[in-house]
């Protein structure tokens, strides 16, 4: 399954399973918010998501480094401050957030599974092999970083 990797732009992947997430809502059971909880959790998932992914591509373009997720070979830099201090992956968390808050807004069960398969696909078929690449490119100082920092949280 090495031929997957790296091969699906998270963002695209993010896309699709948000069109099947809407697409799978209407056979799924109902899961109705009120609207006082619902609102505020999209309102802050929303939020939360944009902040990570925008700080994350901040500080990526400070550095200088390739904001390509499919070239993690291409990587100039390690970048380790900001957001980086608290997960190594903002901009697939600030993904994962973004698919959870459109689950809240379906508020049916089914959709549920987008967040959980984006999670599932993206660390396998791009943070494995990012943390691959990133290792034999920075080596120490890489894994220093990943016994200081969480993958996802």
């Amino acid at each position: 399954m090495r031929w997957l990797e790296h091969r699906v732009p998270p963002p695209l992947l993010a896309l699709l399973l948000g069109w099947a997430m809407h697409a799978s809502a209407a056979g799924s059971p109902a899961l109705p918010w009120p609207r006082a909880v619902a609102w505020p959790l999209m309102a802050l998932l929303v939020l939360a998501g944009l902040a990570c992914d925008l700080s994350g591509l901040w500080r990526f373009l400070r550095a200088r480094t390739t904001i390509n997720p499919l070239r993690p070979q291409n990587s100039s830099a390690l970048v380790t401050g900001g957001i980086y201090r608290l997960t190594r992956n903002p901009m697939y968390l600030g993904l994962a957030l973004l698919l959870s808050a459109w689950a809240v807004h379906l508020q049916t069960a089914w959709p549920w599974a987008g967040p959980l398969a984006f999670v599932a696909y993206i660390t396998r078929f791009q943070i494995l092999p990012e943390e691959r690449a990133l290792r034999a490119r920075f080596g120490s100082d890489y894994q220093a970083y990943c016994e200081r920092v969480r993958r996802w949280l």
